[in-house]
């Protein structure tokens, strides 16, 4: 069958097209404002993609049109396909009648956290020998790719609570039906679909409603919303974790220990130590706790889990260093909340110590577009030395929000300009954390191009 993608590049319909490839299918697609690694990650895979969404498109006559959640009605190609009254399905509907049926998914939903607990749970399940099929909403750096497809049984996902499609508002983890689900945590997020925090929380229930009995849900002891939405009705076995001392799963550092290493308690009592850990901050300590509660459901030992975690190298636009230039470190991050922020900053600093770090943001997320959190801004940058904000086509004040940080924080609207301020005040020893959940114009190379040409 051949289908053709609208939306591929986006990281879930980037999965989506590897998977169907994979399952033997000719896939081809289009997308517009294609970045890195999802276009670079389709080239490789010999995925052809049209540049733009032209009704011409029609003529590569595909069996089938898979639609991506960033197409909306006006679309010139999805208007086409309905005008003609052409067969299309949306990517989640997709994956959940032609890839998961018969499976045992493992889901991970929540605000944060989501593509770093799945890589890591992906990765805690090839360890131990289940070669699992998996999709992913980033690149993990232990397989390279950000979906494949194995003849295990088990599928991990990264578990989205953002609508499905233009024709299908529900969350696309409804489709998915785990046996196996995180509940990472739970915040107001995606300010442009749900109206209020209690709306999301309709939404995980519903996800709660369709676990089995015999299934498990590892749940966030520390979130009161997800209190709430277990509450509504929960017929699964659930697994708190990150709670009180001796109240399920837990964690705790090991005092200076620069390897990230920590111990790990089950209801009280020791059950292992973490000897190294790449990911530092205690959410990533959460983030991996949880991944081993949910594979020690499907068989996976958890000292065997434990090794697995010592050799995960993280993912990529996750506190991923893209270089460094006399002395000057450039890292790219994916935090667009103020809650991943403020963590990713706390995760950062307790990495480089005293040194200076410079947080260089594009709010480039819906809800950041709106404005929403803009009064949670400023608190969420204070732990840098330096604030660095571009505000191309933003619609709000956000020199305003960051008036707080005072002269530590500095807005620019032309990137070239944010790159020169940037690489005239960095000196060797510091950090430039680059932080977006888009392709944020190319900053990252620009400031390496940038601090090389420098004195």
């Amino acid at each position: 069958m051949h289908i053709h993608i609208l939306g591929i590049c986006g990281t879930f319909m980037g999965g989506i097209a590897l998977l169907a490839r994979a399952a033997g299918h000719r896939v081809t697609g289009c997308d517009a404002n294609v970045y890195p690694p999802m276009s670079t990650q389709l080239a490789s895979q010999g995925i052809d993609l049209t540049e733009g969404f032209s009704a011409d498109q029609i003529g590569l006559s595909p069996d089938l049109y898979v639609v991506g959640n960033a197409i909306s009605r006006g679309n010139p190609l999805l208007e086409a396909v309905l005008d003609r009254n052409l067969p299309y399905v949306s990517g989640p509907q997709w994956l959940a009648d032609n890839i998961l049926r018969g499976r045992w998914v493992l889901g991970v939903a929540g605000t944060h956290g989501k593509t770093t607990t799945t890589s890591i749970l992906a990765w805690i399940l090839e360890f131990a020998g289940l070669d699992p099929s998996f999709l992913i909403g980033g690149v993990p750096g232990n397989f390279g790719l950000s979906a494949r497809l194995t003849d295990s049984p088990f599928f991990v996902i990264e578990a989205d609570e953002y609508d499905t499609a233009f024709c299908d508002k529900r969350s696309k983890f409804v489709h998915y039906r785990p046996r196996t689900v995180i509940l990472n945590n739970l915040e107001f997020d995606h300010a442009d679909i749900f109206p209020d925090l209690a709306a999301i929380e309709t939404q995980f229930h519903h996800l709660v409603r369709t676990i089995p009995s015999n299934g498990l849900i590892i749940a966030n002891r520390a979130e009161s919303a997800l209190g709430r939405v277990l509450a509504r009705g929960c017929w699964t076995e659930v697994a708190w974790f990150n709670g009180r001392p001796g109240e399920g799963w837990t964690t705790s550092a090991m005092a200076a220990d620069a390897k990230g290493g920590f111990e790990l308690g089950l209801s009280g009592r020791a059950v292992g130590r973490v000897p190294a850990f790449a990911l530092p901050g205690e959410h990533n300590r959460a983030n991996a706790v949880a991944a081993l509660a949910a594979a020690r459901h499907v068989g996976v030992p958890v000292a065997v889990g434990i090794q697995a975690l010592a050799c995960f190298v993280g993912v990529k636009r996750r506190l991923e260093v893209r270089g460094e230039v006399k002395g000057v470190t450039v890292i790219d991050d994916f935090a667009h909340h103020p809650t991943a922020i403020r963590a990713t900053l706390e995760g950062l600093r307790q990495q480089v110590g005293d040194a200076r770090i410079f947080a260089v943001l594009e709010p480039r997320s819906n809800t950041m577009k709106l404005g929403t959190m803009s009064d949670r801004l400023a608190s969420s940058l204070e732990l840098a030395d330096q604030v660095i904000c571009y505000t191309h086509h933003l619609g709000w004040n956000v020199s305003a929000a960051l008036a707080p940080l005072g002269a530590k924080a500095t807005c620019f609207d032309d990137i070239n300009m944010l790159v020169e301020s940037i690489s005239m005040h960095a000196r060797a020893g510091d950090y430039i954390l680059v932080m977006s959940n888009g392709g944020f114009a190319g900053v990252h190379e620009l400031l390496l191009q940038a601090l090389a040409l420098g004195s």
